[in-house]
């Protein structure tokens, strides 16, 4: 059968306020041209994010009824335990409210003023939480990763050649952690093969450099090895990614991305010294080591999460279901980020909007598009969220300028996308008429959530 249908029956369901394009106009207005001002219920199709946002199936939702509260010892916090166990083959597991929580507290221990964490590209929170010990945050892309709209099977790999140049100028013991993102996705929602994981882990065992995985999107990650890695084909998924874990030193993860949960997070890791030291700071700042700052109703939905992920079934419809709206973009000569990746579309706007420079945030610009036409959601991954300015305050703008729209599991319909699709090309269409912004108000860290612009001229 050609059509892929969702491996699911929808029980429950929760309205979608409709409103005009003028409303909108006006709406974005009053946001300042940043839509994470813009009020939920105001969002047709909501693909800012897919942390949080997932459909929790009829046995998370029994779980939680079983969920015990107790403040220690709680044994829902057991068969999470048992369960990441499992999946990660790492015997330390950790607790924390959600991802940025268990970065906090590892880069708190392991950062440092004139340190480098060394990744194959690290997420916003990721490198703010880097950059709020002193240390600096090192995106090491492969070449291919650089160009959004040229199709190669796993476009985010480290590039493990500029890792090596990078050990010997810095210094191995100046460089206390690596981490490999997997999906990538500030690089397009991209795979990281297990080739380059390997190779990655035998630079850093070579040199010292405890390997961290930021396991987010493991699931989707391990199904793309399946579907293009020689000698993968025949393997499970839930095997695929014990071989994954088994070359890393530790991860950290949100568990509202693959594990569907709308809250929660956890550090794994095989190393005692560095769990008693990480334990020691949850205590301060999270709650205790069998809770961390998380309800036991959560830790149960979170462990049978990290189950249903891994069904083949689902993982197929999810990354079809992102090949889909990829392909009738890419159709309707759309520039997007190619191949399809594993939770998300992304929109080239450097190549759509090429009378727009990055300084003027071509990006941002297209969010608000979207959002007018049709009331879509989106986030900017580009000059906005990941441009630095110079010692003269000029902008070094990103590397891409990139519009993510993040796909939620299990909530939309096949009907869904295909709006999307049809709004996406009538801003296409109208690219021209659109025009560029200018930062008002902004914060010096992650400035993206918060600030304020306006259109130029």
């Amino acid at each position: 059968m050609k059509t892929i249908i969702e491996p699911f029956r929808i029980k429950s369901v929760e309205p979608i306020y409709f409103n005009t394009k003028e409303e909108r106009q006006i709406i974005l207005e009053k946001a300042f041209f940043n839509l994470f001002h813009i009020d939920a219920k105001d969002v047709l199709i909501d693909l800012l994010t897919d942390s949080g946002t997932s459909a929790m199936s009829s046995n998370q939702w029994a779980g939680i009824m079983q969920g015990d509260e107790s403040y220690a010892g709680s044994p829902s916090f057991f068969r999470f335990e048992k369960t990441v166990q499992e999946i990660t083959g790492m015997p330390l597991v950790i607790p924390t409210h959600q991802g940025r929580a268990a970065e906090k507290i590892l880069f708190s221990i392991l950062g440092g003023k004139g340190k480098y964490f060394v990744s194959n590209t690290l997420f916003d929170t990721t490198r703010a939480n880097i950059e709020f010990t002193g240390a600096q945050g090192i995106d090491l892309l492969c070449a291919e990763g650089k160009l959004p709209t040229v199709p190669a099977p796993f476009k985010g790999n480290m590039d493990t050649e500029a890792f090596k140049k990078f050990i010997a100028e810095k210094g191995a013991s100046n460089i206390p952690l690596c981490i490999i993102t997997v999906t990538n996705n500030s690089g397009g929602g991209q795979p990281v093969s297990m080739q380059n994981i390997k190779t990655v882990s035998a630079l850093c065992k070579e040199n010292n450099i405890p390997l961290f995985i930021d396991a987010c999107r493991f699931a989707e990650n391990c199904w793309f090895i399946k579907q293009r890695e020689k000698g993968y084909a025949g393997k499970t998924v839930k095997e695929i990614a014990h071989e994954l874990f088994s070359y890393a030193d530790g991860c950290t993860m949100s568990a509202k991305k693959d594990a569907f949960a709308n809250i929660g997070g956890f550090l794994a890791m095989q190393d005692e010294a560095l769990a008693l030291q990480c334990r020691n700071l949850l205590i301060i700042t999270e709650g205790f080591t069998t809770y961390g700052g998380l309800a036991g109703r959560d830790l149960e939905a979170i462990a049978i999460g990290l189950q249903e992920v891994l069904d083949e079934n689902y993982l197929q419809y999810r990354i079809k279901s992102i090949e889909y709206l990829t392909k009738k973009l890419i159709d309707a000569g759309v520039p997007v980020m190619q191949p399809a990746g594993g939770h998300a579309v992304y929109l080239d706007a450097k190549e759509m909007l090429p009378h727009i420079p990055s300084e003027q945030y071509p990006a941002q610009s297209l969010a608000g598009a979207l959002y007018v036409e049709g009331g879509i959601r989106s986030v900017e991954i580009g000059s906005l969220m990941f441009g630095k300015y110079n010692q003269n305050k000029n902008l070094i703008p990103a590397q891409m300028e990139l519009v993510r729209l993040a796909i939620p599991r299990r909530v939309y319909t096949q009907s869904h996308i295909d709006y999307v699709a049809e709004v996406i090309i009538e801003v296409y269409k109208n690219r021209k008429q659109l025009k560029g912004l200018q930062i008002i108000e902004e914060a010096p860290v992650l400035r993206h959530f918060t600030a304020k612009l306006k259109p130029i001229g």
